[in-house]
C-alpha cells in the first residue's frame, strides 16, 4: 500500500481495530504517521509498504533459568517496536532505527558470524536472516524504519523485540506467514547466541513472538511446552509496574553471560550440559568437591536454580487455582533468591552504582505487609524491578519512585494478548 493511502486510513481510524494490542489507539495514531514519514524520507514516498508490530516482554519468574532449561512465567506487554517496511531488489537489508545510523546487512555476506561486531545491531540482523537460510526459508532484500517504546535499557527485551522484528518482517515479505511465531523466537535467538555474542536463553524471544502470559517449560529447548495462563492483574485489584532505575545494560554482557557459564560448569561438573539434568540433592552431596571446582558463587546460582524452577511450577498453580496471594509471596521468594544467591541485582564491577538495590529498598519499606510482592526485573545487573502493587497504593508508589529515578521511570503495564504480527489496514 502506498504511503499516503496508508496514512489517510489511520487518521480515518483504522488503528481501532487493533484495541487488542494497544489501550490507547488514538494515541498511537501520531506514531504511526511519524513513523510512515520517516520511511519515505529515507527510502521514497512511491514504494508498496507494510506495517509489523512487535511487543516487549515482562518476565514475571523463572529468573535466570531458561537457558538452562528450565521453567519461566512471562507475558508480552504493551510496548512496542514497530517497523514500516518494503522489498528491495538489491540483496540488502537496511534498517534505519529511530535515534540511530543506518544499518545496511548484504544478504550475501550473512554466513560469516565475524564479519559482524558482536553486541550490535548490525549482527542481530545478520544472524536473523541466517538463521532463516538454515531453516531453508527464503530471505531478501528490504528497507525499513523503526520506532520503539521497548526502550534500551528498560528490561523489557529491546533485544529480543527488535531481533523478533527483523524476523517477522522476513516472514510477511518473503515466506507467506508460514513462519510460526515459536520458530521466529528460536531463530531470534539464535543470531542472539551466534552473531550477537550473547549466550541468553529463549525465554525473551519466545514472550515477545507468541505475546500473551505465558508458562514455559524449556526442558526440551527444540520444542518447548508453551502453556497460556489466563488471569487479569486489574481484576484482582492490582498493577504491574516496571520501574527503571536508570542503569543501562549496555557494559554488562560479561556479567550476563557469567550466569549460565557459571550453572553450566556446575552441570559439567557431572558430564551434563545444564543443571535440568540434575537435582538440587546431587549438587548437595558433592559440595566438597564443587567448592574447590567451580567455586561457591557457581553453587549458589546452581541452587538458584532448582529452587526457582520449582517456584514457577508452584506459581503457575497458583495462578491456573486463583490463588494470588499465593503466588505474591513466591514473587517475594524469588526477589529474594536472585538477591541473595543468584547474585544478579548490581555488579561488582561497579558497587558504587547501586539502582536496583535502592529501588528494592524502597519499595520494601513503602509496600511490605500490605500485600504486595517486587523482584528484580529481566536479566539484572543493572536496568529495572517489578512489583505488583494493589491500586490503591500505586499512585504513591509511583510518586515516590518518580521522585528518586526521575519523571517517567515507573511503566504500568498490561498483558498484551497478541505477539508478532503485521498491523493490517
Amino acid at each position: 500500500m502506498r504511503a499516503t493511502e496508508l496514512k489517510a486510513k489511520i487518521a480515518a481510524g483504522a488503528l481501532n481495530a487493533y484495541g487488542n494490542l494497544y489501550a490507547d489507539t488514538e494515541a498511537q495514531k501520531e506514531r504511526y504517521l511519524a513513523a510512515i514519514d520517516a520511511f519515505c524520507s529515507l527510502y521514497g514516498s512511491d514504494r508498496d509498504i507494510r506495517l509489523f508490530s512487535v511487543p516487549g516482554r515482562s518476565e514475571i519468574s523463572g529468573n535466570h533459568t531458561d537457558h538452562n532449561h528450565g521453567r519461566v512465567l512471562a507475558g508480552a506487554i504493551d510496548r512496542d517496536i514497530i517497523a514500516v517496511a518494503a522489498k528491495n531488489e538489491d540483496g540488502h537489508v537496511r534498517i534505519h532505527s529511530e535515534g540511530y545510523p543506518e544499518d545496511d546487512v548484504d544478504l550475501a555476506r550473512v554466513g560469516d558470524p565475524d564479519a559482524y561486531p558482536h553486541f550490535s545491531s548490525l549482527a542481530l540482523i545478520a544472524g536473523t536472516c541466517q538463521g532463516f537460510i538454515n531453516r531453508g526459508y527464503r530471505v531478501g532484500g528490504f528497507d525499513a524504519y523503526t520506532t520503539t517504546e521497548v526502550l534500551k535499557g528498560s528490561g523489557i527485551s529491546s533485544s529480543a523485540a527488535f531481533e523478533v522484528q527483523c524476523g517477522n518482517i522476513l516472514r510477511y515479505l518473503y515466506n507467506d506467514e508460514t513462519v510460526t511465531n515459536e520458530t521466529l523466537a528460536k531463530i531470534a535467538q539464535y543470531a542472539e547466541n551466534a552473531y550477537f555474542g550473547k549466550p541468553c536463553g529463549l525465554m525473551d524471544q519466545m514472550a515477545c513472538a507468541v505475546g500473551g502470559f505465558l508458562s514455559i517449560d524449556f526442558e526440551d529447548p527444540k520444542n518447548p511446552v508453551i502453556e497460556p495462563i489466563r488471569f487479569s492483574l486489574s481484576d484482582a485489584g492490582y498493577k504491574l509496574c516496571i520501574v527503571n532505575t536508570g542503569g543501562n545494560h549496555a557494559d554488562l554482557n560479561e556479567d550476563y553471560a557469567s550466569v549460565p557459564a557459571e550453572m553450566k560448569a556446575v552441570a559439567a561438573a557431572f558430564g551434563k550440559e545444564t543443571l535440568r539434568a540434575l537435582s538440587e540433592k546431587e549438587i548437595l552431596s558433592a559440595l566438597p568437591i564443587l567448592r574447590g571446582t567451580v567455586g561457591d558463587r557457581a553453587i549458589l546460582r546452581a541452587l538458584h536454580f532448582f529452587r526457582e524452577n520449582d517456584r514457577v511450577e508452584k506459581q503457575t498453580a497458583a495462578l491456573q487455582k486463583g490463588d494470588f496471594p499465593a503466588f505474591l509471596s513466591l514473587v517475594l521468594a524469588s526477589g529474594n533468591s536472585s538477591f541473595e544467591y543468584l547474585q544478579n541485582v548490581y555488579t561488582v564491577k561497579n558497587t558504587a552504582e547501586q539502582g536496583l538495590s535502592l529501588a528494592l529498598c524502597l519499595t520494601d519499606g513503602l509496600l511490605a505487609g500490605k500485600g504486595c510482592a517486587w523482584r528484580v526485573h529481566g536479566g539484572g545487573f543493572a536496568g529495572t524491578i517489578q512489583a505488583f502493587v494493589k491500586r490503591e497504593y500505586a499512585e504513591d508508589y509511583r510518586a515516590v519512585m518518580n521522585h528518586t529515578f526521575g519523571e517517567g521511570a515507573v511503566m504500568t503495564l498490561s498483558v498484551r494478548p497478541v505477539g508478532a504480527t503485521e498491523i493490517v489496514l
